[in-house]
Parts: C-alpha cells; structure tokens; sequence
C-alpha cells in the first residue's frame, strides 16, 4: 500500500479526523495563544497600573529598609525574603492564573474542547533520533519553526526599535524619585507591549487557519485508505452480498412455511404465484404471505399442493397481485372484488370437498381492473412501436 506524501491526494474523511481528535491531533495555534497571554496581561497592566505601581512601591522600600538588628542577624534576613517572596505571590500568582485561563481558551477557541490522554501514553518510537531527525525536515516542522525564526525577528527588531526610540525616556528614570519612575516604566512598558501586540494578532490572523490546512494535509488519504476505511465502515461488499443472500434465502423459507396456513395460491402458470391468507376475524382484507417468481413461484406451488391448498391459475389476478401486494400486508382496495370472487370459488370447493362430492361450478375467470395488469402496459407499448 502506498503511504507516500505524493499518493496522500484525496481530503481526510470525517471518521480519520474524529479519530485524529481522540489520538491529540488538534489544530492548535501557538500565536494565538501568545496574542492571548500578552493581551490579558497587558489589560491587567493598564486595569491595575495604579495599584501595581503603589504594591511595587512598598515592596522595593520594605526590601531596601535595612537596620541594625537586619544587619547583625542573618536569619531575620532570610525571614524578610520569605515575607516579601509571599507578597509577590499574592499579586503574581492570580495575574498568572488569569493568563492561563486566557491562553487556555485561546487553544480551545482555535481547535475546539479535546479531553485525551493519548498523547500521555510513552511512545518508543519517538526515541528513535533517526527517524526525529527526519521529522525536523517534514513540511510542517519547517513550516512553524520558519514562523517561529520570523516571528522572533520581528518581536525583537520592534522591541530593539522601540528601546532605540524610548531611550531617553529610559534613562531619565534615574533621576525621578520612586513613584514616578514607576509609574513611567509601566507606561513605557505598555507601549511596547501594544506594539508587539499588534505583531502577534497579524500573526495570530495567519497562524489559525494554518494551522488547520496543516493538519488537514497531514491527515489527506490514499485511494488505498479510502477503499479500506470505506469496508469498514460500510462492511465488506462480499461480506455484505453474502449476508443478504442469507436474509433472502431465510425470507424465502419463511413465506414458503407460511403457505400451508393459506387459503389460496393465485399462480400464472409460468411466472407468478402468490399465496393469499383471509380470516375475517382478524383481518380487514385478504393478506398476502408469500410470492414469488419462476423457481420460487414453482416452490410455493409444490407446497400448497403438498398441504392440499387450492391452486388458481389466474394469470392477470397473480400480475397484478404479485405486482402491487407486499408480503405481509393486505391487498390493494382495487383488487378486493376480483379475490372475493376467488375466495367464494375456494369456499365452495372446500363445502364441496367435507360433504365428499364434487365441485360442480368451474373456477372462474378473472378480471382486474385496467392499469393493474403489467402484461397490458407492456402489450400497449408493443402497440405503440412503429
């Protein structure tokens, strides 16, 4: 079978995706997700600059306030760190969850809602550095690591840029007393973030779809793949030829046990038979339970005659029955004269058969209505050719 990037032409069916989706293979974008981290981080900046500003305040003078008492134990020392480190904790570690919850939405909104484990599951063979090293080369890998070189070039030529055009506004920080030399780095650092930001939403615009044609020509199939998915889908044709002639022969074998219990066999000597069934009981009209054609029509004969159930041969009446009746349902409303004046024929014969004398009336001739008949469309259109 052909596996070959060249022989992969036809699109990825919707079961080779789904199955994909449950192995981790999900259109993810690694841009957006950054544009996502960098953003709720810089509205968080701007929410929060003059609270933030102030927290750092009083953490730099708590930090650099020191006594005697600090300086002769060093063990008050490490107790100072620790309280401080808790502090930046408080801050820091909602900002953190925050941008997580934000950069993990950003992966869902670009793939959708994943939950596997698959990916956890060692795989050896990713081991293998041959074979890694031939995954460097694969079109995708050099497709994102290409984005990622382009990407990284340009965040750093705007920052480079941007610290070029701010730096006197950086080194004047020196000279400004505490608060404002805080409050001036938070702006300055929002304006490069929002330059950036605007860097990674470009990205973003390009890297989401993709990432989805990525892996949607990763995951493109052969004819081979197609042929065998579609056998298990849809089940071997063989497989499936030879079940549905079990089911025939097995229908087959219901109808002809079911001619025994009928009260008539309606046959085209030829062609057609039809075992019809009426218990006015139970039943609204005659029922058909069994028909069938040549062989089958010549078994339902030898079984009705075997079990003594009476035999018509009554061509256009077996047409037309056999034509427009379902086993298993009553027959047309169209054809309940023409199989009354065969049911009363079979009561008389049976009145005449218990009382042991023969049937004097002679089985008569039916009639169907026009259009039921096939043999007289297919005469008509015989008519009809010059």
């Amino acid at each position: 079978m052909a596996d070959d990037a060249q022989d992969r032409r036809l699109p990825a069916s919707q079961r080779k995706i789904s199955k994909a989706r449950k192995e981790g293979q999900v259109a993810r974008s690694r841009d957006l997700g950054h544009l996502a981290a960098l953003g709720t981080g810089l509205a968080l900046l701007i929410a929060f600059a003059p609270r933030l500003t102030e927290w750092l305040r009083r953490l730099l003078e708590a930090g650099l306030r020191f006594d005697s008492k600090a300086v002769d134990h060093t063990g008050s020392m490490v107790e100072r760190l620790a309280g401080s480190g808790l502090d930046m904790l408080v801050v820091v570690l909602p900002l953190g969850v925050a941008i997580a919850v934000v950069a993990g939405g950003s992966a869902v909104l670009s793939g959708g809602w994943n939950m596997t484990f698959k990916p956890l599951h060692p795989t050896f063979s990713k081991l293998n550095p041959i074979q890694g090293l031939g995954n460097l080369f694969q079109p995708q890998q050099l497709t994102n690591t290409l984005k990622a070189c382009l990407l990284a070039l340009i965040l750093g030529i705007i920052g480079a840029l941007y610290f070029k055009a701010q730096l006197p506004e950086f080194t004047s920080l020196v000279s400004m007393p505490l608060p404002t030399a805080l409050a001036e780095t938070g702006s300055l650092l929002q304006g490069g973030m929002v330059l950036m930001l605007i860097a990674l939403g470009l990205f973003a615009l390009v890297d989401v779809p993709l990432q989805r044609f990525m892996l949607l020509r990763r995951l493109r199939m052969s004819f081979e793949e197609a042929k065998q998915e579609h056998k298990q889908t849809e089940g071997n044709p063989q497989v499936k030829g030879k079940i549905k002639a079990k089911m025939r022969e097995m229908a087959r074998r219901q109808m002809i046990a079911a001619v025994p219990g009928a009260d008539l066999v309606v046959m085209n000597p030829t062609h057609y038979a039809v075992a019809l069934k009426y218990d006015e009981a139970t039943m609204a009209a005659p029922r058909v339970v069994a028909k069938g054609t040549d062989m089958l029509a010549f078994r339902i004969r030898d079984a009705a005659r075997a079990a003594k159930v009476p035999v018509l041969e009554a061509p256009p009446l077996a047409r037309a029955l056999y034509r427009h009746a379902e086993v298993d349902q009553e027959i047309p409303a169209a054809l309940f004269g023409a199989v009354a004046q065969v049911l009363a024929w079979v009561y008389q014969l049976r009145a005449a058969m218990a009382a042991g004398r023969p049937l004097d009336a002679p089985a008569p001739a039916i009639a169907v209505p026009p259009g039921l008949d096939p043999a007289e469309g297919a005469a008509a259109a015989r008519r009809r050719e010059p």
